[in-house]
């Protein structure tokens, strides 16, 4: 709905695209492609996937008619041995909804790597850093998910920005651990995490994160780049990890 009704978070997202240098192609890790073993889109031209039920008419409207990158994706096989190649998935909301926000104009080469919900967090670590060497080759990683992600608490008239007490909590501990680059903490979030198993009971959402964060590279930083929430239990804040002039964005 962020599309339809952007409020804060719609500015904030445009102006990601002001702030990171623009990539030659885009590698989007979505929280709503979950494959049992890693995969890889390679359509040329991705098809605009709406897979969303029960929403405004004018949400199945929007197109995201990017065009794909098969080549990048052929690199992807390169550096992660194995992995699976679709060369018929396109872009879903995913990936097409905050792509859409940041680079409206949709001329930058866009592909999608899946997550695996099976997998733990520092697998999805690992993932990342073996596509590392493509934010030395002008690729942005963009992981999309959520900070938090528990729709069963949701607070219908909660205010914009506002947030149940766990949700606070959780957020913190995660933001904090990001700053200071505890690895070790990030990877067992799910032991070490407040709140870890009411905040994400599943870990689909948190997972895109991981791999952000294994391509942007040990020495990089990451800062906060938009700080929100919605409906009480939602957060969606932004972070940018910085490494020189390799850039990843979850």
């Amino acid at each position: 709905m962020l599309l339809l009704e952007p409020g804060r978070a719609g500015p904030a997202w445009r102006a990601l695209a002001q702030d990171l240098p623009r990539p030659r192609a885009i590698l989007a890790v979505s929280a709503h492609w979950n494959t049992r073993a890693p995969a890889v889109s390679a359509a040329a031209q991705p098809e605009t996937i709406h897979d969303f039920y029960g929403f405004p008419q004018a949400l199945y409207e929007l197109a995201y008619p990017a065009p794909g990158a098969p080549d990048l994706a052929a690199e992807v096989a390169e550096l992660v041995p194995g992995i699976q190649i679709d060369s018929e998935r396109g872009l879903d909301h995913g990936a097409w909804s905050p792509l859409r926000a940041v680079y409206p104009a949709a001329d930058i080469p866009a592909i999608q790597l899946a997550v695996m919900p099976q997998a733990d967090a520092e697998a999805h670590y690992r993932l990342g850093k073996m596509l590392r060497p493509l934010t030395q080759r002008g690729v942005l990683v963009l992981a999309s998910g959520g900070l938090t992600h528990n729709l069963r608490d949701m607070v219908a008239d909660a205010a914009d920005g506002e947030v149940l007490p766990y949700v606070a909590e959780f957020r913190d501990w995660l933001v904090d651990a990001l700053e200071q680059h505890d690895l070790a903490a990030l990877l067992d979030w799910r032991r070490q995490a407040p709140h870890a198993a009411r905040a994400h009971p599943s870990a689909e959402h948190l997972l895109p994160l991981y791999v952000a964060l294994g391509a942007a590279g040990e020495d990089a930083t990451a800062r906060t780049a938009y700080r929100d929430a919605q409906l009480g239990a939602l957060a969606l804040d932004a972070f940018v990890f910085d490494a020189g002039q390799e850039q990843t964005q979850p």
